[in-house]
């Protein structure tokens, strides 16, 4: 009984948290929905109404998150194609020095946060590190970090990122977004929704097998790999490029529950004993951020990729949000999610053994402090 009032509790805050991206998405903006639906859910999770006890103390369920994430796997599945092994191909000295240096900005985040608040080494870093909401919690819990901190700071990052990001390359950076080719229509048709079934089905078994690997995000990076491998598979075989029914609508869907999820999980009791390290992590965001943005700069004048996909590439926000900015914007998605991706995989793969080895430093430094 208990589960089904959190269900229904849940459908409303997203349909009530949804009026703010309908009434955002009036003004032209294309990223609208999502951040008119991340603006309204945060000021409920903050305000807590009666009518949303439940929900509004963890957030609505996680189920919600993972089926925006699985949408949005699927779109970008089916975007997969040669064009991102050619422009590594092309340029992929300069993305990966920039991938490098990313990498290194987020661990003197974590460094001077750890200096600066009252927060420990190993929580600073996962704090720090833009590996993801969905990935970087859990990953932080695994080695003994605080969780909380860790997911304020993801939370901030992210919503900085999100809010911040979107709204200047639009008004200040670059109007490519507005005025990018269209996708081409989906067409409905049996082929075409037997397809789509065909997709489904295997963003979910992809969903199991980055489960089963570890992927961070499974849903979203695991879903989004099994999709192209079948998608560009079948196409190949069939000789013509296999069409799913997956109308706009349905992209609109996925950037409401993503932000709802998002913006539901802010609360008041958060922030409660953690004012210092929520100071000093914004300003190390604000800093990273626009660290991040001096580099997709760079990299968009050396490579001659367009300045809102560099940006977007590059932003520290996580794979599911900028993957989705990207596609309302019109950006290069592909690349936008490649570079993401490749991001996610070698923080995944390569930081937290590195995190453990600060961390038993700072250790081994405190105690011969005390022993002094």
């Amino acid at each position: 009984m208990n589960a089904r009032i959190i269900f229904l509790q849940s459908i409303f805050f997203i349909l009530l948290t949804s009026v703010g991206g309908f009434l955002l998405s009036l003004t032209g903006l294309s990223i609208g929905w999502m951040l008119g639906t991340l603006i309204l859910a945060a000021i409920l999770a903050f305000r807590k109404p009666g009518f949303l006890s439940q929900t509004s103390k963890k957030g609505i369920p996680k189920y919600w998150l993972y089926a925006g994430q699985c949408i949005l796997g699927i779109e970008l599945g089916q975007k997969i194609n040669l064009s991102v092994l050619t422009t590594f191909q092309s340029h992929w000295s300069t993305i990966t020095i920039m991938l490098l240096l990313s990498v290194v900005f987020s661990l003197l985040s974590g460094y001077l946060l750890w200096k600066f608040s009252s927060t420990d080494l190993l929580t600073s870093f996962f704090g720090t590190t833009p590996g993801g909401m969905s990935a970087m919690p859990g990953m932080a819990e695994e080695v003994g970090a605080n969780t909380a901190v860790v997911s304020i700071i993801q939370t901030m990052r992210v919503f900085l990122v999100v809010l911040a990001v979107p709204l200047f390359v639009v008004y200040w950076g670059s109007n490519t977004g507005r005025h990018a080719v269209s996708a081409t229509p989906s067409i409905f048709g049996w082929e075409s929704l037997l397809w789509t079934g065909v997709l489904i089905v295997t963003a979910v078994v992809g969903y199991y097998i980055g489960k089963k690997l570890k992927f961070p995000a499974p849903w979203l990076v695991g879903g989004m790999l099994t999709v192209a491998i079948v998608q560009t598979a079948a196409s190949s075989y069939a000789g013509y490029n296999l069409q799913a029914y997956w109308p706009h609508s349905v992209m609109i869907l996925s950037q409401i529950f993503i932000a709802s999820s998002i913006g539901s999980r802010f609360h008041k009791e958060m922030f409660i004993g953690v004012k210092k390290i929520i100071v000093v992590a914004l300003i190390n965001t604000i800093g990273l951020i626009a660290a991040m943005f001096v580099c997709a700069l760079f990299v968009s004048k050396i490579t001659g990729i367009e300045l809102i996909t560099s940006i977007l590439a590059f932003a520290p926000g996580g794979i599911a949000e900028m993957a989705t900015t990207s596609i309302v914007l019109q950006a290069d998605s592909t690349l936008v999610v490649a570079v993401q991706v490749l991001r996610i995989l070698t923080i995944w793969l390569l930081l937290p053994p590195l995190f453990r080895m600060f961390h038993q430093w700072g250790e081994r430094k405190r105690i011969h402090s005390h022993v002094s």
